[in-house]
């Protein structure tokens, strides 16, 4: 990490990539409210797995600065049962842009990885040099393998062609404009999805995949947001760099402090056939923090805000 290091967003010209995701609508927000110039473009408009078409589109519009937060994203299942998809999606989405960003003299690109693409059996908290230190986690280990070389490419473009490429590791994220889909979305998400209809229709039970019992680190999205521009004006190096809230909380209960705000009183019942995924995931954030920065929305809070927003949204 180069000492003293500080890159000024103002007077940049900033595309945002997959800005209408959950990460890149809250990355936009941030910058928007900064009253940063930031371009955008949509996917009918250009499809980012095409090469030419990418390039073309970077070399035009000229960006100075890119957030990379374009990806095929899902849950548990959803990456379980389609590896292919998630491994070639993001392979040529990343990769595209990254290539593109050096060709094109792009003067800083934040990559957005994910705390995914550790161990399974990382030691916990886990500390960003664990990454290849031992087996993935199989039940996605598509999305990690193509996250882990979108990681690499912008570490080797930092080391051997000295451009300022860096890597954000987020935790598991929650929050404003997230996927509630049942089929495809995260954990956080469908519990919510679960309880709150529980409640309107008067259920007696919802059902929880596994044991209840893993162990996550949940970030919202507006933080993790703020830790993105944070890390754009302060952070140079090839490492990637965790962040997260540095707590953690086990599935179950997760699922009654949903249920509590929601005012629900039903049982939560267990399935064990379904795969519990790593049973603790906690990120070490010592490095971000030891640079000045911590999450401002704890995770109670941070629900009641998601929970009122999927309200409102079912009513509309």
């Amino acid at each position: 990490m180069k000492k003293n290091y500080q890159f000024d967003l103002k007077y940049k010209k900033i595309w945002v990539a997959g800005h209408n995701g959950m990460v890149g609508k809250a990355i936009l927000k941030n910058l928007t409210k900064n009253k940063l110039k930031v371009i955008t473009v949509d996917k009918k408009s250009l499809d980012l797995t095409n090469q030419s078409e990418t390039f073309k589109w970077i070399k035009k519009n000229s960006p100075e600065v890119i957030f990379l937060a374009a990806a095929k994203v899902g849950g548990i299942l959803a990456n379980k049962t389609n590896q292919t998809s998630f491994l070639y999606e993001n392979l040529m989405i990343q990769n595209n842009i990254i290539k593109a960003a050096a060709e094109n003299n792009i003067k800083k690109l934040i990559f957005l990885g994910s705390s995914c693409i550790y161990p399974r059996e990382a030691e916990q908290p886990i500390k960003e040099e664990c990454l290849l230190s031992k087996p993935l986690e199989k039940t996605n280990e598509g999305y990690a393998i193509a996250k882990i070389a979108g990681l690499k490419l912008c570490s080797y473009y930092f080391q051997e062609h000295n451009k300022d490429f860096i890597t954000v590791m987020p935790t598991n994220l929650y929050g404003t404009n997230d996927n509630y889909n049942l089929e495809n979305s995260h954990v956080l998400a469908a519990l919510i999805n679960k309880i709150v209809n529980a409640k309107k229709f008067e259920k007696k039970s919802i059902e929880i995949w596994g044991s209840g019992k893993p162990k996550r680190d949940f970030l919202h999205v507006n933080d993790l947001a703020d830790a993105v521009y944070f890390l754009a004006e302060n952070y140079s190096s090839s490492e990637p760099i965790n962040v997260g809230s540095s707590k953690e909380i086990s599935i179950i209960e997760l699922a009654k402090l949903i249920a509590s705000i929601v005012n629900w009183e039903g049982k939560l019942v267990l399935n064990n056939k379904m795969p519990d995924g790593t049973m603790l995931k906690k990120l070490d954030c010592s490095k971000i923090m030891q640079m000045g920065w911590s999450p401002k929305i704890d995770l109670e809070t941070g629900l009641k805000k998601t929970i009122d927003e999927y309200i409102n949204l079912l009513k509309n």
